[in-house]
């Protein structure tokens, strides 16, 4: 099982960032997505999640209307584009997957990707 984020990069404020996350070694389109942030001794932040279907979506009330995950699961790939971005969310994101559902928590999903880096500066 493997996620592989990409995509970030550093921006100015008010600039849009495109991230994607490519999964392999499953069966993609059982699984709930979820992208997850974390900056240098902050816990791991919810920020989006997708059901398997892409049917549904959530969003932390910090990235609601500027942020907007989706899926392709005939490309086994996770997006989420990012719009309006601020310094504040500057972090390390994350993808990860779990079987079934889509949650806010981190604990429920199962598998990770590497972290990438969006830098966003004022």
């Amino acid at each position: 099982v493997q996620l592989q984020a990409s995509g970030g990069g550093l921006v100015q404020a008010g600039d849009s960032l495109r991230l994607s996350c490519a999964a392999s070694g499953f069966t993609f389109s059982d699984y709930g997505m979820g992208w997850f942030r974390q900056t240098t001794g902050k816990e791991r932040e919810f920020v989006a999640a997708v059901t398997w279907s892409g049917g549904s979506t959530y969003y932390s009330d910090s990235v609601k209307g500027r942020f907007t995950i989706s899926r392709d699961n005939a490309r086994k790939a996770l997006y989420l584009q990012m719009s309006s971005l601020k310094p504040e969310d500057t972090a390390a994101y994350y993808c990860a997957a779990q079987k079934g559902l889509a949650t806010r928590s981190w604990l429920d999903y199962d598998c990770w990707g590497q972290g990438t880096l969006v830098t966003v500066s004022s």
